[in-house]
């Protein structure tokens, strides 16, 4: 597997090393650049199009009414036989597009005309051990550096202009099951990322670095009993045990493998001042090997950027026993209540339930199904706890070689898992993309070993319905109304684009990139890529047109643990291409 490099020939002479040099300063991505992200429309520096992870775009020059004559301009393929999964989101720089591929690799490709400029390959060993597939979604920008993780749980940044290695750090052992798939993220100059693992003991952790040279600044554990530190004058200092002691909601020494790993990232709410991460499933899945609420898994957390500190946490599913996990992205919006801005914050968990919450508290406001289907619980009590219906609980083994088996809706794929919505500040709408499928799941006896699955569970995922898997959604956060819904058969795997065009851009596993009217649900708009979308799209103005783009590549976590559900997707091809369309100038139209 390449390691680094450019996939040409290519020789920096002494004056393009200075014209380099001289030209850092200028395309340097800055924290203020960073943080008016969400405002800019030539440029999209973060995941999520902005620190809070609204995914709206404020460009309107594409809208309903000219989307028909929305145009491919060029296509690149990532090349090789390392297809798989695509879940990135590209970044756009200076007419650059930087974006990740399957198997840990980086590009960077010419906006304008999709001409590659470098290619990076991580050398991963033999031993990783990704639980859903090959998957990168995207780097982080900062300075002159392309940063991202790596499946062997690594930190790696790269020159922008040649792709070479300017730092790598080990961020935790990939032997013991830890790996990294997520974008990082950049804050007040530090570089936050989280881990992946839950399903092999692993103890989650989000940690700040140096972006500049990769040096540790803080790390704060995600599962109850263990010590955060924080790095003063080169030596780690101790900053509290999360939860102040273990064992309070764990048993035994079961908080040791813990799980709770913060696998998708996170984001950042300024108004606040903090991160808001959520944490993956505790360890074992059998519930009946660890009673107690086992913090901090399936929460949401607001942890201090300055020292990894958490502020308050909202746990969506204590006690888990299904692996509903709690790492859906949590979005910062505003909204009126009787003459009041209330800052909130909206997630739509893998359990089926929509939550929103105070941002500045963590306080729960309300909560509702967003899915048709929900088994396990009866509903939410006043804070937001679930209301258990135990007989949808996975039994324990006891003496039998297992327990007895429930079905429950949703699957542990979740009513939504990874994809990423979107809300739009002129609908005051969610775009969540959802799926309705259960599953048979019970209980076996596990013992943790060092590097090994940590599951103590068996399942089966069904549809629920022989029409359709996927709903992409249109949710009303203040009364919980679904306003509009768009029914696809395979499930939905991939993320969602607003804009202030009117316009709802998402993809789907048959290969379609598809438009809806953001009002109305009505799909305006249809390209086949040629392979299923399980990526985020963007948009972004250059040259004075309107582009969007959007990484094709089937994989994922569905047809590798997808059950009698895979079955529906198991003739589709795999892939590895970006697409980037435009409206051309003449065919700008003022229809709104």
């Amino acid at each position: 597997m390449k390691h680094t490099g450019l996939r040409k020939p290519f020789a920096l002479t002494a004056l393009c090393a200075a014209m380099a040099v001289s030209s850092v300063s200028a395309w340097a991505v800055t924290d203020q650049e960073i943080l008016d992200d969400a405002e800019s429309t030539n440029q999209i520096v973060t995941n999520g199009l902005g620190l809070q992870g609204q995914r709206y775009s404020t460009l309107d020059t594409l809208n309903v009414g000219n989307v028909t004559e929305l145009r491919p301009v060029w296509g690149y393929s990532l090349g090789g036989e390392k297809q798989r999964g695509q879940e990135a989101q590209p970044l756009i720089k200076d007419g650059v597009m930087y974006l990740t591929g399957s198997y840990s690799r980086v590009f960077a490709v010419d906006a304008r005309t999709g001409k590659e400029l470098w290619q990076y390959d991580a050398r991963l060993p033999d031993g990783i051990m990704p639980c859903c597939d090959v998957i990168n979604r995207g780097v982080a920008l900062y300075d002159d550096l392309v940063i991202f993780g790596t499946l062997d749980a690594k930190l790696v940044a790269l020159n922008k202009d040649t792709g070479k290695v300017v730092w790598k750090k080990t961020v935790a052992d990939y032997k013991a099951g830890y790996s990294i798939s997520a974008a990082p993220l950049v804050v007040k100059g530090k570089l936050i990322t989280g881990v992946a693992g839950g399903e092999f003991g692993v103890v989650g952790k989000i940690e700040a670095y140096d972006p500049k040279n990769g040096e540790v600044l803080w790390t704060r554990p995600t599962v109850e009993g263990h010590m955060g530190y924080v790095m003063k004058d080169g030596k780690k200092v101790e900053n509290g045990i999360s939860g102040g002691e273990a064992g309070k909601t764990w048993p035994g020494d079961l908080w040791k493998t813990g799980g709770a790993a913060p696998w998708l990232g996170g984001y950042y709410d300024p108004d606040t001042d903090s991160l808001l991460f959520g944490t993956g499933n505790p360890s074992p899945w059998n519930s009946h090997l660890r009673p107690g609420d086992n913090l901090y898994s399936s929460s949401r957390l607001a942890l201090d950027p300055d020292d990894g500190s958490i502020k308050w946490h909202f746990q969506s599913t204590p006690h888990d026993g299904w692996d509903f996990d709690g790492v859906n992205e949590l979005i910062s919006f505003d909204y009126q209540d009787g003459g009041k801005t209330i800052r909130a914050a909206g997630t739509a968990d893998r359990n089926g339930f929509f939550y929103v919450l105070d941002r500045t508290n963590g306080k729960f406001i309300r909560g509702f199904p967003f899915v048709d289907k929900i088994t396990w619980a009866t509903g939410l009590d006043k804070d937001g706890r679930p209301i258990y219906d135990e007989a949808n609980r996975p039994g324990a083994p006891g003496e039998a070689d297992k327990g007895s088996s429930v079905f429950v809706a949703p699957s542990f794929l979740g009513g939504k898992n990874w994809m990423p919505m979107a809300y739009s500040q002129d609908t005051g709408l969610f775009y969540v993309p959802s799926n309705e499928w259960g599953m048979d799941i019970w209980n076996e006896d596990v013992a943790y070993k060092k590097g090994a699955a940590y599951l103590g569970a068996g399942f089966t995922i069904r549809p629920l319905n022989e029409a359709y898997i996927g709903v992409l959604r249109a949710i009303d956060p203040k009364t919980g109304k679904e306003v509009w819904r768009y029914e696809n058969y395979a499930p939905l795997w991939g993320g969602v684009l607003a804009t202030k065009g009117n316009l709802v851009f998402t993809g789907n596993p048959e290969g379609l990139l598809m438009a809806f009217d953001a009002k109305t649900g009505k799909k305006v708009y249809e390209f086949n890529t040629g392979s299923g979308i399980v990526a985020s799209p963007i948009t972004w103005e250059m040259d004075g047109e309107q582009y969007v783009s959007v990484l094709s590549g089937w994989g994922g976590a569905v047809p590798l643990w997808g059950g009698e559900v895979a079955k529906r997707v198991k003739d589709f091809n795999q892939g590895g291409m970006v697409w980037t369309f435009k409206l051309p100038k003449d065919q700008v139209v003022a229809q709104r």
